[in-house]
């Protein structure tokens, strides 16, 4: 029987530590510098918005769960020091209490950290991050405060879009800032970022695109941003501008990829024997661009810590790889994509080609509300494989995504897709659907 000891236990280190203790009988023991574990921050905005009544159903796990599977827990317990080559980890209690816990293998999973720009007045009262349970109900906490009225928001990510919803729901002026031209760049093509930046213009969000934040000023307490085009009122600021991965304890030792994760193959092992890393702080293989990446998604963190686990439990897999797949949904346009945009392929020299479609989700003799669904399909010039897709609809069109992701992974391409059996039933789609002309008019 090993030890196996396990750094971090939120989305990665949950997967994780389920996988070991449902499947073998290994030690295992658990270091979390938080009081609380398996938070799913994506639903923070729900909460924060009154979309949802309270952030308890956001977890999905906790310290009494795990130990009942056989887990051994600290919490409130952060990891200070790992000596790889005795193979001990040296962390703190709550209590004070040293402790040191010597491993058979070890799997990191420390997450990522918010990036936090050194801009003056970064510090001044009401100046928030969002990422960890507490940092949602102290913001919820303050939006009782009717004196605050302006909220800006910087950063134009997922989260920043997904705030700036919440805030505009409690009736608030949002400001919404953001270096880029645009609104979710990394995930969507203009056509597609255009239709996000008219939703939220539609319901209020003010968009200061293409400005850089330059200084946060206020007596003690933030009352404007400052940006190198002009300032904003601001009673709260939201720094939303993106994350890092959490390499503290591990980055003097271990192979780093080029943004400071930890490099692993696809078994999630790093550069050091019977150590391996997963979730956040760690690389994956991108099937959509053949080759190590940095995408932290909580799916990507889940399936990592699988396949991490059984691993370090002496079970040998490799991950498949994965897309990237993402979704979004603001004041009802809902938009997901998979694999990588035309932008992003034009950054990374990959000459490709791009098909578009726009359609009714059904006939036109559906006399019931039938939204439009606009598609994307990327795919290699030459080769004609599939590399990327983007939907967007006031349609819930979202399982679409999952077929472009596996044909990605499975290397199809454009003309295939064009032949692809889709059924059709007016309940439910077109004889010539979006997904099959969208192929079918590929040059």
């Amino acid at each position: 029987m090993a030890k196996i000891v396990v750094v971090g236990a939120n989305h990665a280190g949950t997967a994780a530590i389920n996988t070991l203790t449902q499947n073998y009988d290994h030690e295992v023991v658990v270091f979390d510098r938080n009081s609380n574990i398996s938070f799913l921050g994506c639903g923070m905005a729900l909460w924060i918005g009154n979309q949802i009544s309270n952030g308890d159903g956001l977890f999905y796990s906790n310290k009494e769960t795990l130990e009942k599977q056989g887990a051994k827990v600290h919490m409130e317990a952060p990891v200070e020091k790992i000596d790889f080559d005795k193979k001990i980890v040296y962390a703190t209690l709550k209590d004070g209490q040293k402790v040191e816990e010597s491993y058979d293998k070890l799997i990191l999973a420390t997450g990522s950290v918010p990036v936090i720009p050194n801009i003056p007045g970064k510090d001044l009262e009401n100046v928030q991050q969002v990422k960890l349970y507490q940092d949602a109900q102290e913001v919820i906490e303050k939006l009782k405060n009717q004196d605050i009225k302006n909220v800006v928001v910087v950063g134009a990510g997922y989260i920043g879009v997904e705030l700036a919803e919440a805030f505009e729901r409690h009736g608030k002026k949002v400001t919404m800032i953001d270096i880029a031209d645009t609104v979710l760049p990394a995930y969507y093509d203009k056509p597609f970022t255009d239709k996000m930046k008219k939703n939220l213009e539609d319901h209020g969000i003010e968009l200061a695109f293409g400005q850089s934040v330059t200084e946060i000023k206020g007596d003690g307490k933030v009352e404007k941003v400052v940006t190198d085009k002009g300032e904003f009122p601001a009673d709260m600021v939201v720094l939303s501008i993106g994350f890092r991965p959490n390499n503290v304890i591990g980055k003097d030792k271990l192979e780093l990829f080029k943004n400071g994760s930890y490099l692993v193959n696809k078994k999630q092992e790093t550069s050091i024997p019977d150590v391996y890393a997963i979730g956040d702080c760690a690389t994956v293989y991108d099937n959509a661009i053949d080759n190590v990446n940095y995408i932290a998604l909580a799916t990507n963190a889940v399936r990592s810590g699988i396949v991490g686990a059984h691993n370090a439990a002496g079970t040998a897999i490799e991950s498949n790889g994965v897309q990237g797949s993402n979704g979004i949904c603001i004041y009802g346009l809902k938009m997901v994509s998979t694999g990588i945009t035309v932008g992003k392929a034009e950054k990374l020299g990959i000459e490709v080609g791009y098909t578009d479609f726009e359609d009714t989700q059904m006939p036109a003799f559906i006399e019931t509300t039938n939204p439009k669904v606009s598609i994307r399909i990327v795919y290699d010039k030459k080769s004609r494989v599939i590399l990327g897709a983007q939907m967007a609809s006031e349609y819930d069109m979202s399982m679409g995504i999952h077929m472009f992701s596996l044909a990605i992974q499975e290397k199809v391409t454009i003309d295939k897709l064009a032949l692809l059996d889709i059924f059709f039933l007016p309940h439910f789609n077109q004889p010539y659907n979006y997904i099959t002309m969208a192929a079918i008019t590929a040059k």
